[in-house]
């Protein structure tokens, strides 16, 4: 079925941009007018986020969110056939501190937020950086899929751990000189081990995960922001939280990831995956004190 299925994506992604774009448009107006897929999350979200917005700004920001939401999916097929040149002209970044951290001998993690679109920031920073970029992912359950996506994140040298394995993996990876990217505001699995930390004013828990490794490793940590400059068009910032991370505090770096990720949506509001149920966990007394 592979065999079959990539050659269609295949052709379908040498489509030039404006055609796939106005495919965008039809499914971004399906999921949102249509089909409401999850409408009322990302409303519920959006009214959590900007209280101080009013309804109708709030429907604004969802209708571009869904607009940003089926273009990552669309550009996603383009990269089945885009050319570096044509990626490294719809992408920029900053890549020089990352890399004078790796000439210092650090070990470097990259924490990110589930902002569109991070197809394009794996790609830019495993060309751009010095040592291997390690990514860790979630598995697509559709076998034909996950392997087209596989190759497309894993095409500039991208080694890639999901999710499920790098609890075993992990030892290897930090045997030598590591660049580790996670993306850190992702729902714990249990709320309990969280740090609780105030995210748009509401107490929401963070992995501490991310920020564990990092402190037992002493890795420098970094935070890429995504800025979506025109459609198709993205530049990605990059901020030190910490070069020695061993001599932060607990839920310092956590505490410092919320502030640059708060920043970056706070200036384009429809850049982040509100779809996601991110406040969906209540705190309560037990889960100890609000960091930050």
């Amino acid at each position: 079925m592979y065999y079959i299925v990539f050659p269609l994506l295949y052709l379908a992604s040498l489509l030039p941009f404006f055609i796939l774009y106005w495919i965008s448009d039809g499914a971004a107006f399906l999921l949102s007018s249509v089909f409401k897929y999850r409408r009322d999350v990302v409303l519920n979200n959006l009214k959590i986020a900007f209280p101080e917005k009013t309804d109708a700004e709030r429907e604004a920001i969802a209708k571009k969110f869904y607009q940003y939401f089926t273009d990552t999916f669309i550009e996603s097929l383009k990269f089945i056939s885009i050319s570096k040149k044509q990626l490294l002209k719809r992408s920029s970044g900053s890549f020089d501190m990352i890399n004078e951290l790796i000439d210092k001998g650090y070990n470097v993690n990259i924490m990110a937020g589930h902002q569109f679109n991070w197809e394009y920031a794996n790609l830019l920073y495993a060309i751009n950086v010095k040592i291997p970029f390690v990514g860790i992912y979630m598995p697509i359950k559709n076998k034909i899929f996950g392997k087209i996506f596989y190759d497309i994140r894993s095409r500039y040298g991208t080694i890639l751990i999901s999710a499920s394995d790098f609890k075993n993996e992990r030892h290897d990876v930090f045997k030598k000189q590591y660049l580790l990217a996670l993306a850190a505001d992702q729902n714990p699995g249990d709320p309990s081990c969280a740090y609780w930390i105030n995210f748009f004013n509401r107490p929401t828990p963070f992995v501490a995960g991310p920020e564990k490794g990092a402190v037992l490793n002493n890795a420098a940590v970094v935070y890429v922001g995504f800025k979506k400059i025109k459609r198709g068009y993205y530049k990605f910032t990059t901020t030190l939280l910490a070069e020695q991370s061993a001599h932060t505090k607990t839920g310092e770096l956590t505490c410092l990831y919320r502030d640059a990720l708060e920043k970056t949506i706070r200036e384009d509001p429809a850049n982040y995956l509100w779809s996601h149920r991110r406040f969906k966990f209540e705190w309560k007394k037990e889960n100890g004190a609000v960091l930050g």
